[in-house]
């Protein structure tokens, strides 16, 4: 039997993960001068603190999602069918690293990580897999993936019209965030400048052809993985934010025209107070900037509306049945933040993939959450909380002052350059890292309450004959589709590619006529070139 051992640790005064303190007791004097009607609003009106919907989860609950994806296209798509069986509301698609980076399955780049983090997708033959016996008009598919989002989009409309779905019945999202693929995550493939150009090309392309995508999911959920605290995570995720508007504005749109269709990704911590201050400041903040800086005036385009992911990084190798007490936690403060969508996560994601009860449990979570629970039952429960409503408040002024720098930089796309952001976030992580050491902040099972002995766990683990399954794949699909047509349109692509016209026409093309991820990639390399990383600030 395992033997508990308990590494004390000196009691300090307690701060929140963004360097604020925390007071033993907050009172009325916590809001002197605090304007209810300034800071707040109704539920579902400017500045929407208080919620983007005037009912939130009365009516009903969010949507649950289950982010999942590995091996190959058929094992993923047996997952998704056991989720939707189980609840699942909406899927959430993982892509491995080199469908993420662009790079086809047989690439040489590719070795040792085909199917590894995410489901590998060479092709429209892979989407079909992928997606078989799900018809596309009645689920909500979400879509972590970045720098080739625009392929990936195309082809879910392909397989939609082979399925005979209107392109005007698709809902879902696209990730679409390469900004903070600079800051944060790494998986970026073009330059800022070029990337910007697609993601307005996207924008332009979804108005007209599918109008009920959600064409972008600004994402902090990653900085915040990397290290930054939740100050951070909403300040330069709203900046990205910012960035996207003033890019899409600039190519010509109205802002009322594609606002409404932006989203937010969030991370959820066990710091549920601050969290929920996050979520309220960062509504706040984004509807005064939509309406003041880009004269919004639909109030869908001042929403900030957000999915959330519980907290991977707080998730441990030791003990991990634990985890299933975080993510409980951490999904509750989603919740109580007024998130439009979740995914929790699996307790054994620190070890390996999920495996299919533990996925199971995390869903089972969210269903407890809201059908067992009395946090549906009236909506933002902490308004007018001392605490919650002056960390709010701490949390918005911190944020701003974030912002303010990033601006003073020349906005995120320069101060990317300067390395402003990730030296910010890998400073803040340090501090962390070295509270976690000290045991000044605790982590249970890992620096206090630890087992001698860990108890033996059987994780899943991706079949390494994927590799060469996907290669086979590849070869016969070149080896039967028309090259002609595929070499046509990659043509016709690199042209657009160095005009102006949207690049989503002929990729589509190519897509169609059955070219890969790699060749479609490759072709914008030779046009946009290749993003290389600057040091920190």
């Amino acid at each position: 039997m395992a033997r508990e051992t308990d590494t004390a640790r000196t009691d300090t005064a307690r701060s929140t993960e963004s360097g604020l303190p925390i007071e033993p007791v907050y009172g009325p004097g916590a809001l002197d001068g605090w304007d209810p009607a300034e800071k707040l609003g109704e539920p579902g009106s400017y500045p929407f603190t208080r919620g983007v919907y005037p009912s939130m989860y009365t009516g009903r609950p969010w949507t649950m999602r289950q982010y999942a994806g590995f091996g190959t296209a058929t094992e993923s798509n047996a997952r998704y069918r056991q989720l939707i069986a189980n609840g699942t509301m909406g899927l959430s698609v993982a892509f491995d690293l080199p469908t993420q980076m662009g790079h086809d399955s047989d690439a040489p780049i590719s070795s040792g990580e085909v199917g590894k983090v995410g489901v590998a997708i060479d092709s429209v033959e892979d989407m079909k897999v992928l997606f078989g016996g799900i018809p596309l008009d009645k689920v909500s598919t979400s879509m972590t993936i970045n720098a080739p989002a625009a392929l990936l989009l195309l082809m879910y409309q392909l397989l939609g019209e082979e399925q005979g779905i209107p392109a005007d019945r698709l809902t879902g999202t696209i990730q679409n965030d390469v900004l903070k693929e600079y800051i944060a995550r790494g998986t970026y493939i073009f330059p800022p400048k070029p990337s910007l150009r697609l993601i307005a090309d996207i924008f332009k392309y979804c108005r007209t052809e599918i109008p009920k995508w959600n064409t972008i999911s600004i994402s902090g959920y990653h900085m915040a993985e990397a290290g930054a605290s939740p100050a951070q995570e909403i300040a330069f995720t709203l900046a990205d934010g910012i960035e996207y508007v003033r890019t899409a504005v600039a190519a010509g749109m109205d802002v009322d025209d594609f606002a409404p269709r932006l989203s937010f990704f969030f991370v959820s911590r066990t710091t549920i107070l601050e969290e929920v201050a996050k979520f309220r400041a960062a509504r706040r903040i984004w509807a005064r900037v939509m309406r003041d800086e880009f004269g919004a005036k639909d109030p869908k385009s001042q929403m900030l509306r957000f999915h959330t992911q519980t907290a991977g990084v707080q998730l441990t190798a030791q003990q991990p049945e634990v985890n299933l007490v975080r993510v409980a936690v951490q999904g509750l403060a989603a919740v109580l933040g007024g998130t439009q969508s979740l995914h929790t996560n699996s307790f054994d994601e620190a070890i390996a993939l999920p495996t299919d009860k533990s996925a199971r449990l995390a869903l089972r979570t969210q269903q407890v959450l809201a059908y067992e629970t009395d946090v549906t039952a009236t909506v933002d429960p902490f308004a007018g909380s001392y605490v919650v409503e002056r960390m709010t408040d701490e949390v918005e002024a911190l944020a701003l002052d974030l912002m303010r720098r990033v601006e003073d930089l020349g906005g995120a796309v320069s101060a990317i350059e300067y390395g402003f952001q990730k030296g910010e976030i890998e400073r803040s992580a340090y501090r962390i890292a070295l509270e976690q050491d000290s045991g000044e902040r605790v982590v249970v099972g890992m620096n206090r309450f630890q087992l001698d002995e860990e108890d033996p766990y059987d994780p899943l683990r991706v079949d390494p004959a994927i590799e060469a399954q996907q290669a086979a794949r590849l070869a016969t699909l070149r080896a039967t589709r028309d090259q002609d047509a595929v070499d046509t349109a990659l043509t016709a692509l690199r042209q657009a590619a160095r005009g102006t016209a949207n690049v989503l026409y002929p990729m589509k093309d190519a897509l169609r006529a059955r070219a890969t991820v790699g060749e479609v990639c490759n072709a914008l390399r030779e046009v946009w070139g290749t993003y290389v990383p600057t040091d920190a600030f």
